[in-house]
């Protein structure tokens, strides 16, 4: 089932419902404009950077979709361009909440969008922070929209996607082949059936 549901209000799920924070910090409750299952995460990241958006993305795996886990990562973006990545379930951040949803698709993906300032005090918290090009290449294998959202950000955040930065976690994680395989086999045991049960429309 894909849904697109500009400007709607906040799901009523008591899941859906809660509030997220990065570690002790609140995020403030945005105005939902989009809830869709996609493949992958390239259209959704491009289409904020082109729309400008400020606000946050919900990146739901396919574990979580499908298996029922609690897996999910907030990616805070200002100006089209992220900036902070937090896993709530596993506490983690930056690189480390990247990991957390580095499997192949489908993800939900819930786009929330924020006034322009509403952001600056949490995007204060330089342990939570993400290269502008990290979520591009590592999530969505896209070098090229990688390049544009480091051209978009800001002069001061462009070296953060140098190649010589750390982002062990992130690429550790990614080649740990057996883990990845593992939890690709776990959800394909369920996953056709689990989507055709629900009616799940995946957008290519």
């Amino acid at each position: 089932m894909s849904e697109d549901r500009p400007n709607a209000s906040l799901p009523e799920t008591p899941r859906e419902r809660r509030a997220f924070a990065l570690g002790s910090v609140p995020i403030p409750r945005g105005e939902l404009r989009r809830s869709r299952v996609v493949s992958d995460l390239e259209e959704p990241l491009e289409t904020a950077l082109s729309a400008r958006l400020t606000g946050y993305l919900v990146l739901v795996p396919q574990e979580t979709l499908l298996l029922d886990g609690d897996v999910r990562t907030v990616l805070t973006l200002e100006d089209g361009v992220p900036v902070l990545a937090y896993t709530p379930a596993s506490d983690r951040g930056g690189a480390d909440a990247l990991a957390d949803v580095a499997v192949s698709g489908p993800y939900r993906i819930e786009v929330y969008e924020l006034a322009a300032d509403a952001l600056d005090t949490l995007h204060e918290e330089e342990s939570f922070r993400v290269p502008p090009g990290m979520p591009a290449e590592e999530l969505a294998d896209a070098p090229a929209l990688a390049e544009r959202t480091r051209e978009r950000a800001p002069a001061d955040r462009r070296t953060e996607d140098d190649p010589s930065s750390d982002h062990g976690a992130l690429e550790s994680f990614l080649a740990d082949d057996e883990r990845i395989e593992a939890i690709r086999e776990q959800a394909r045991e369920e996953a056709a059936d689990r989507a055709a049960e629900w009616g799940f429309d995946v957008e290519p």
